[in-house]
């Protein structure tokens, strides 16, 4: 059973922040920022594509309700929102989880993005590339 299996259950220790019919949400135990919470499924999924739409519009409703209660109750200036999806995009725990990191300051977490423009090619090929994955 995986880490985030047994929370669900009840059989591993949490801080439980929000639970309803289909996900969970409680305190990550490594925090990036204070307030840092995981959404999770309830059912073992490890990929979003696997959620039912059911579960996806629960997920991102906690999500969105996580991250006021950031803003209204811990004084956080903005929310960042991620998921790491396998593990070379840094997806410890193989139970799909999304991220919710209250932000008070600039600095608190680094998140660095390519900074140089893709040619113009390169996206029109992989644009056209996915467009066909999606049909």
């Amino acid at each position: 059973m995986c880490v985030f299996c047994g929370i669900v259950a009840g059989e591993v220790p949490k801080h439980e922040v929000y639970s309803g019919e289909r996900v969970l949400a409680f305190l990550d135990i490594n925090p990036a920022t204070r307030g840092h919470c995981l959404v999770v499924p309830k059912r073992h999924v490890e990929r979003l594509g696997e959620l039912s739409r059911e579960e996806a519009a629960e997920l991102l409703e906690a999500a969105g309700a996580i991250a006021e209660a950031c803003r209204s109750q811990l004084g956080a200036k903005g929310v960042n929102f991620w998921i790491n999806q396998g593990r070379v995009a840094g997806q410890v725990v193989p139970h799909l989880h999304l991220h919710v990191v209250p932000r008070y300051a600039e600095e608190e977490v680094k998140v660095e993005v390519r900074a140089e423009r893709a040619a113009q090619q390169e996206l029109e090929e992989t644009a056209e590339r996915l467009r066909k994955g999606l049909r």
